[in-house]
């Protein structure tokens, strides 16, 4: 039945989409789309066409992501959340133990560039559903964005879509 509705009305499907966002738990939403790459508002497009480069629209509601600037979000928590502890476990271990360098080179550099880069797509994401879900924007930039993206000066911002 639902799938009927959806092949005859595009915009009621898009509706149904939209409404599958649970509203009492926002933080668990966040956290489950954005590790899992999916559309913040519906949860079942995809939020990233490559590793981290976001797509331009949902796949299935048709949320435009021009509103998601997670920019440099998701290399500063990996610095904070991995590469210092890391970088600290290594110092530890070159002090205490004092091995030799190809015992770094065969083991403290993988770690590092695997602790750094698997968490980076998983952290975008989270950024990018919490923009959405918040209605995250630089303040006072609205008359900057309507210029940038060829809004009218009269139109009101409709970085959200809904």
């Amino acid at each position: 039945m639902h799938n009927q509705l959806c092949m005859q009305d595009r915009n009621l499907c898009m509706v149904h989409a939209m409404d599958v966002k649970p509203k009492e738990n926002s933080f668990r939403w966040i956290i489950e789309s954005g590790w899992k790459g999916l559309c913040p508002r519906c949860g079942k497009g995809h939020m990233f066409k490559s590793w981290l480069k976001i797509t331009d629209k949902c796949e299935v509601c048709g949320l435009d992501y021009r509103f998601a600037r997670p920019d440099d979000g998701p290399a500063f928590f990996v610095l904070c959340i991995v590469a210092l502890p890391l970088t600290f476990f290594v110092v530890w271990i070159q002090v205490a133990f004092d091995p030799p360098w190809w015992v770094h080179l065969i083991t403290s550099i993988p770690f590092m560039l695997v602790g750094c880069l698997l968490p980076l797509r998983p952290i975008k994401g989270w950024l990018v559903a919490s923009q959405y879900l918040n209605r995250a924007h630089e303040a006072g930039t609205a008359k900057l964005w309507d210029i940038v993206e060829g809004r009218s000066n009269g139109a009101k911002p409709g970085m959200f879509d809904d």
